[in-house]
């Protein structure tokens, strides 16, 4: 073996400049740390393996619920306490809950963060879950959810989701009900807790100015002597039907607006279908030049605007179109010339100019959402905890190796109009 060949084999991994160690601590926690000294700044971030996918009915939003409560005090920090140690630091904190997980997040410079793992240690084994402070963020968790309904297209989506997953969780939206979360007590929310915030449920990624080693055992003091806690089980999978023809959902509101959303069913996170797709979205929407765009938008003007998301999660995944009717255009046309574009997609053979230049615009949105040190951690830590954080880094690399054949397949197979959802947001009295 030559040298270069045997440095290629131990070189680390890479992301964005940053060298990625990986680890796992005998309790189960997987530690990752990705090394980058462009600037004094480190963001720490844990994710639990738990979303809305795994709600029971009778708990559906307890997820983000209970991400409000990790702010409202543990064994060590009081309420408001983590709040302000990251405001006298001059760092930021913040936290995301997702159909498949949740995350907490901080950034801080490079000669504090450690603090932010005595934070989350103690959140992941001594969360106080008070009765005052869960029945106050409980109005605040409604409030919230009722903000929601005064959203147009929030509403559509939900009732295309609820369609389109007939009997998995992805039906319910993240933030739940409200006849649920008033009737969710400090109980039930502290079993749940106690199932999924434990190390053998964790990622905890370390990323910006520091030393490997030094990082790794400062999560090893705060995390190595949690228990793992209890093994997971829950199968969600087999809850995904293929559907078996076209659905149609209204929704009306109060306003001139006609609103559209489709959605298509289509595959878990990191199967080379789920690259093809992102390359399809590219083509579709991203920018003036795609079809979509140019033609519905700019030329025919049907539409105000449209886009597409591939939305790849752990158990399946969604293809949406949303878009919005221009004055005076009926509904059905625009809906037509949307189904002759795809079409086109999945049986016309994709010009190569045209798959560079979708190529070219994922790398450069890969790139820009790789800028910070936040944005490394999460992309790695969103795909650990759903899948392998290996795919951050392949991601690029798996898109530019897509085919214009493998498009028009991944189109042909999935965006076909018997497996979808189509749903309308007419105005008041409309008919669909």
């Amino acid at each position: 073996m030559t040298k270069a060949s045997a440095a290629a084999k131990t070189a680390k991994p890479m992301k964005a400049g940053a060298i990625i160690h990986e680890h796992r601590l005998r309790n189960g926690l997987q530690v990752l740390i990705a090394e980058r000294h462009d600037d004094p700044v480190v963001a720490a971030m844990v994710f639990y393996g738990v979303g809305a996918r795994n709600e029971r009915a009778e708990e559906a939003g307890v997820s983000h619920f209970l991400e409000h409560m990790m702010f409202k005090g543990s064994s060590k920090f009081g309420k408001g306490e983590v709040d302000r140690i990251t405001t006298v630091l001059g760092g930021s904190n913040n936290a995301f809950t997702t159909p498949d997980h949740t995350a907490y997040w901080f950034e801080l410079a490079s000669d504090r963060w450690e603090i932010a793992l005595d934070i989350e240690a103690d959140r992941m084994s001594g969360l106080a879950l008070d009765p005052k402070e869960f029945q106050s963020e409980k109005k605040v968790v409604l409030e919230e959810l009722s903000m929601g309904r005064d959203d147009p297209w929030r509403r559509l989506t939900h009732a295309v989701s609820e369609a389109l997953f007939s009997r998995h969780a992805y039906r319910r939206p993240v933030i739940g009900y409200e006849d649920v979360l008033r009737g969710m007590t400090v109980e039930s929310m502290r079993d749940y807790y106690e199932r999924f915030y434990h190390p053998g449920n964790a990622v905890v990624v370390i990323c910006g100015d520091v030393n490997p080693r030094s990082a790794l055992k400062a999560v090893r003091d705060r995390f190595g002597s949690l228990s793992a806690g209890p093994a997971l089980t829950e199968e969600t999978a087999a809850l995904i039907e293929e559907p078996v023809g076209e659905q149609r959902v209204t929704t009306h509101w109060d306003d001139s607006s006609r609103r559209l959303v489709m959605a298509w069913p289509t595959v878990s996170v990191g199967t080379d279908e789920d690259y093809a797709l992102d390359l399809v979205t590219a083509i579709l929407t991203h920018g003036r030049l795609s079809r979509l765009q140019a033609k519905l938008v700019h030329d025919q003007k049907l539409a105000i605007s449209i886009s597409a998301s591939n939305d790849t999660r752990v158990d399946s995944g969604v293809f949406w179109v949303y878009a919005e009717c221009a004055d005076g255009v009926d509904p059905r046309v625009l809906e037509a010339a949307i189904d002759e574009e795809v079409l086109r997609l999945a049986s016309e053979r994709l010009p190569q100019s045209e798959l560079r230049r979708a190529k070219r615009i994922l790398e450069a949105s890969d790139a820009h959402e790789s800028e910070t040190v936040s944005d490394i951690a999460e992309e790695l830590g969103d795909f650990a905890i759903d899948k392998d954080w290996r795919l951050a880094i392949e991601g690029s690399a798996r898109n530019q190796a897509v085919t214009a054949v493998a498009v028009k397949e991944a189109t042909g197979k999935f965006l076909v109009p018997h497996r979808r959802v189509i749903g309308w947001s007419l105005p008041h009295g409309e008919r669909a």
